[in-house]
């Protein structure tokens, strides 16, 4: 999936990134993504005190799994574009970008600061596809909609309104 990414985010990497973005993660979904990328010992402080660290193993995802995690996540994200789902559409493109980030890709970072938001934030995910050398979709709507257009010229849906 695209270029090569950095040596792998070390925890103490992570956790200062958890702190970086805490106070623009009002809803904590760059946190839903950073969090399960910690051990256990790591993440304790976040984690209720019940919480073991078998309970923790099967929520964490290890660092040979954030590629197939973005990629995953990337589907969902159309899905939300598809639909014009505002909320989940922000989510999702702050998610990627903390993907991205997993991943050492300040590359797709930077490209996604770039893209312009609207139209439920397909530019950014467009540009996050095109860095990571991910296929966009086929047909009309989404290309519109990646280029900052309504996904038709009369979307009653919330297309530039």
């Amino acid at each position: 999936m695209g270029a090569p990414a950095s040596p792998r985010r070390t925890q103490e990497e992570i956790l200062a990134r958890l702190d970086a973005v805490r106070e623009d993660d009002m809803f904590g979904f760059r946190r839903e993504v950073l969090l399960p990328a910690l051990e256990f010992e790591h993440a304790r402080s976040f984690l209720k005190p019940e919480t073991t660290a078998e309970d923790w193993s099967g929520v964490q995802v290890c660092a040979g799994d954030w590629e197939s995690a973005a990629r995953s996540y990337y589907e969902f994200a159309l899905g939300k574009i598809r639909d014009h789902r505002g909320i989940s559409a922000s989510r999702s493109v702050e998610k990627l970008t903390e993907y991205a980030w997993l991943l050492g890709r300040d590359d797709v970072i930077a490209a996604m600061d770039a893209a312009e938001y609207p139209q439920y934030g397909a530019p950014k995910v467009a540009a996050f596809a095109a860095a990571m050398g991910l296929d966009w979709p086929d047909g009309e709507a989404l290309e519109r909609m990646a280029n900052g257009l309504p996904c038709t010229d009369d979307c009653h849906e919330g297309c530039g309104q």
